[in-house]
């Protein structure tokens, strides 16, 4: 075989995410693009704020020598520095510093460097369902076994599960919030709760269980909803986040790892991320976006284009008959399925040119995920067929 056993197994079994786009780019060819729904990938329609259009111009523009050429692995240290300096004022974390900061190629590239550094061969960790479905790889990737918790019905926290998946070889816990695919948001109560269990279990254990929170959409969150940083909660965390959905910036690949200042073994910690940021390849994130984020870190999408999206599909749902937890953040629904096979329901929903995701793409069989950052005309064509596939499996 030309390609390795393990990866050709992986092809079969790769995300349904990417599946139903390239299906959509397929059905756009065939039908029109004005007459195929896709609602399959979390790719923002919305563009870059202003400031950030005039910063990654005036980045481009600086004709300073050397500002094209290789820098620490780490990244700019200037960069590093303001990102500290924000990270400090939001939590309180006054040892927060540049050197707790590693710049990084999105959050996919930051979760990876974060797992190369943690894993040994066999070491678990820990994933709350409905969960984005490139964990599992990227533990694979480096050794690791993913242990799937299951979540309460509304999309919370279930903490009397996740006390059952702990173990002695559980190394990290990985939470994201708001979550993708369910728009759910932690609150401050539960992370706090989160935090406790795992102090306690690290202690008992004497051995460091490490809270890893990828939170690209943590800025896009509605109702007033607040979304707390961890490493204002626990010790053991790493915080790791991308511009990617708060400044609409999915394609330049930027984003940063932040490790609390009194994580367990924090200087071998941040050398080894720094040491995998290179071994993996990334080398470092690339030096004219990262130049063009420091002076809009206080700068974000505005969540109100996204809030009218989830009010309308919300409605348009609910009025239909379907079963599903409102969404307080990101831009995502997960609506239960009115068949138990997700998948027969979502190729139901396929033929009336409609396109989402199957659940057990993010490990909760039952359920498909709707991406809602589209274009207004593309959520209002999809409702006829939203209906037309729910009556059809309801007669």
């Amino acid at each position: 075989m030309p390609i390795s056993q393990k990866i050709s197994d992986k092809l079969k079994s790769s995300s349904w995410i990417r599946k139903m786009f390239e299906e959509g780019l397929r059905m756009k060819k065939e039908h029109g693009t004005d007459n195929v729904f896709d609602l399959s990938l979390g790719n923002p329609v919305i563009e870059p704020p202003e400031k950030v259009l005039q910063a990654i111009k005036l980045a481009a523009n600086d004709t300073n020598p050397g500002v094209h050429r290789y820098m620490p692995n780490a990244g700019l240290h200037d960069v590093r520095e303001k990102i500290a300096r924000s990270l400090t004022i939001e939590t309180n974390c006054a040892e927060l510093s540049a050197d707790h900061i590693v710049m990084v190629c999105g959050a996919a590239g930051g979760l990876n460097i974060t797992l190369k550094t943690l894993l040994d061969p066999d070491e678990e960790v820990i994933v709350f369902s409905p969960f984005f479905v490139e964990y599992l790889f990227y533990s694979e990737n480096h050794g690791g076994k993913t242990v799937v918790v299951s979540t309460n019905e509304d999309f919370s926290l279930n903490f009397s599960n996740l006390r059952d998946a702990l173990s002695p070889k559980t190394k990290a816990v990985i939470i994201n919030s708001p979550n993708n695919p369910t728009g759910a948001v932690y609150p401050r109560e539960m992370l706090e709760e989160l935090a406790s269990i795992l102090k306690q279990y690290s202690t008992d254990n004497n051995s460091p269980i490490y809270l890893i929170s990828d939170d690209p959409y943590k800025k896009i969150v509605f109702d007033g909803v607040e979304t707390p940083n961890i490493l204002e909660l626990y010790e053991n965390s790493i915080y790791i986040t991308s511009h990617s959905k708060d400044l609409a910036l999915p394609g330049e690949r930027i984003g940063y790892v932040a490790v609390h200042p009194k994580c367990a073994d924090v200087e071998n910690l941040i050398s080894g991320l720094i040491f995998c940021n290179r071994v993996l390849g990334f080398v470092n994130a690339p030096a004219l976006i990262q130049r063009a984020i420091k002076s809009v870190q206080n700068v974000s999408v505005d969540a109100e284009f996204y809030r009218k999206k989830r009010d309308f599909l919300y409605a348009e749902l609910i009025r239909i008959g379907y079963s599903v937890v409102k969404p307080r953040g990101a831009f995502y629904f997960f609506p239960k399925s009115p068949l138990k096979d997700e998948v027969v329901f979502t190729q139901k929903l396929a033929e009336k040119k409609v396109l989402v995701v199957p659940g057990r793409g993010f490990g909760s069989p039952g359920y498909f995920r709707i991406s809602y950052c589209v274009p207004d005309q593309v959520l209002k064509g999809s409702i006829s067929g939203f209906e037309e596939a729910f009556k059809d499996v309801k007669q």
